[in-house]
This record gives C-alpha cells, sequence and structure tokens, in this order.
C-alpha cells in the first residue's frame, strides 16, 4: 500500500477491442510492469527504463481483462456528495448513518443509534465539525488494531496517526511509525483490520516479497478477498463538501 513513485502520474490513452482507453502512467523504481483498474480508470506503472513498445504489448496482452474491470468498475454507483444538510447518509464502521444538522452558535456532533446529530453555525462548518469528529472515531478504532496486530507479532505498539492520502490506506514509515488513512471510519471492521494487518506486516519486511505475504497470510488469512471488498467500498465512500 506504500508507494514511491519516480514520476507523477501522467495522463495516456491507448486502443483496446476498438476502444479508446485513457489511462494514468508513471515510470517508477520497479522491475516489472504493473496495471490497477479502480474508481478512477486505468493505471499503469512502468519500470524506468521499459519501452513504449513493451508497455503497450503489455496493456494489449490483457486488454480482456482490463476492459472486463473497466466496465465492472462502470457499473458501481457514485460516491454521493455530501453538503451538510439534514437527512443525508454516510457509512460510519460499515453502517449507515444519518445527519441531523441543527443550526448553532457553537460546534458538536453526538450519536444517538442510527444519527449523527451535528450542531454547527451553517453546513460548511457542520461539515468540518463531522470531519474532525469522524478523524477523532478513525483514532480510537485504528490505534487497539494496531495494538493487536503488533503484539500477535511479539511487536511493540507503533506510533499511530492519520493521513489523507487519496488513493492510498496506509503506509509504515522507515522508522515504525504507521500513517493510516482516516476515511477507514467509514468501511467495515475487518476491512479495516486487513489494512492494518497489512501495514503492521511491513514493520517487519519493508517490501511486498514472499516473506511479506506469509506474514501477511498469518495476521489475516483472507487478505486477497478484502482487498477486492475494500476496493469497492472505496469506490462508493462519500465526497465531504466536494473533495474526497
Amino acid at each position: 500500500m506504500d508507494r514511491s513513485p519516480a514520476e507523477n502520474p501522467v495522463p495516456a490513452v491507448i486502443k483496446l477491442g476498438g476502444r479508446l482507453v485513457p489511462y494514468r502512467f508513471e515510470r517508477r523504481r520497479r522491475r516489472t510492469l504493473g496495471i490497477t483498474v479502480d474508481v478512477e480508470g486505468l493505471s499503469v506503472a512502468a519500470p524506468l527504463r521499459a519501452s513504449w513498445r513493451d508497455i503497450e504489448s503489455f496493456l494489449r496482452d490483457r486488454e480482456r481483462w482490463i476492459l472486463s474491470k473497466l466496465d465492472q468498475w462502470s457499473r458501481l454507483p457514485r460516491a454521493p456528495v455530501l453538503l451538510g444538510t439534514s437527512g443525508e447518509s454516510l457509512p460510519f464502521l460499515g453502517r449507515l448513518l444519518y445527519l441531523d444538522v441543527r443550526q448553532s452558535a457553537g460546534r458538536a456532533v453526538r450519536h444517538h443509534y442510527d444519527r449523527l446529530v451535528i450542531s454547527a453555525p451553517g453546513p460548511r462548518r457542520a461539515l468540518e465539525t463531522l470531519v474532525g469528529w469522524l478523524k477523532s472515531r478513525a483514532l480510537e478504532a485504528l490505534v487497539p488494531r494496531t495494538e493487536h496486530f503488533a503484539a500477535l507479532l511479539g511487536l511493540p505498539a507503533p506510533s499511530v496517526g492519520l493521513s489523507s492520502a487519496r488513493g492510498q490506506w496506509g503506509v509504515c514509515m522507515e522508522g515504525g511509525n504507521i500513517r493510516l488513512n482516516w476515511r477507514l471510519v467509514h468501511v467495515d471492521p475487518s476491512l479495516i483490520d486487513y489494512v492494518v494487518a497489512h501495514e503492521v506486516a511491513h514493520l517487519k519486511e519493508m517490501n511486498h516479497s514472499k516473506r511479506f505475504w506469509q506474514l501477511l497470510s498469518g495476521l489475516y488469512p483472507d487478505w486477497r478477498q478484502a482487498r477486492e471488498r475494500l476496493e469497492v467500498a472505496g469506490a462508493a465512500l462519500p465526497i465531504i463538501g466536494g473533495k474526497r
């Protein structure tokens, strides 16, 4: 889940199956070509010295898979945009909560069963207050889970911080600190555990070697299924105030 790009992604296009397919392209310090398809479309990461001929041949060899995945993503519901008004809803730890926004000079969030009562001076402030509350709840959920998985490896609890990185659920730093995306607070706890287990495994293996995947399998045996579920869940997360 951690990335070290050598250059920023740039737009490109290729013809596959009679369709013009746009994609994001970047060269990175890696040995092999890699492709991903998600809510934002096709992404291609290539070694620094890979030729365009090899890159396009690689994509055409995987034409059927790429087009199938693009079609699957296109059929998924679009992420809702929250504007900070009563009646809107958002997922919280995998459960749907409804917003009850009330005009107030002060700011507060109260959680009542399937409702979040947000008091704030206007919709924009209500969203800011909501995000602050969600970040606090995220830390409450993420820290004990991180401690749990670290203990399974016989490691002390690492320092945990929050991230807002787009397209990155977590990262394990060289010094042993772990940063996790606060938007994980939206998804089911089983998916949170997958992300946390992934980053904790990096405390012992700062790579994606065979040894790393063995460690992750010991911590979270169903990681492959969870990774796919997280991709789908992440695409449907609400856009709060027009920002992912």
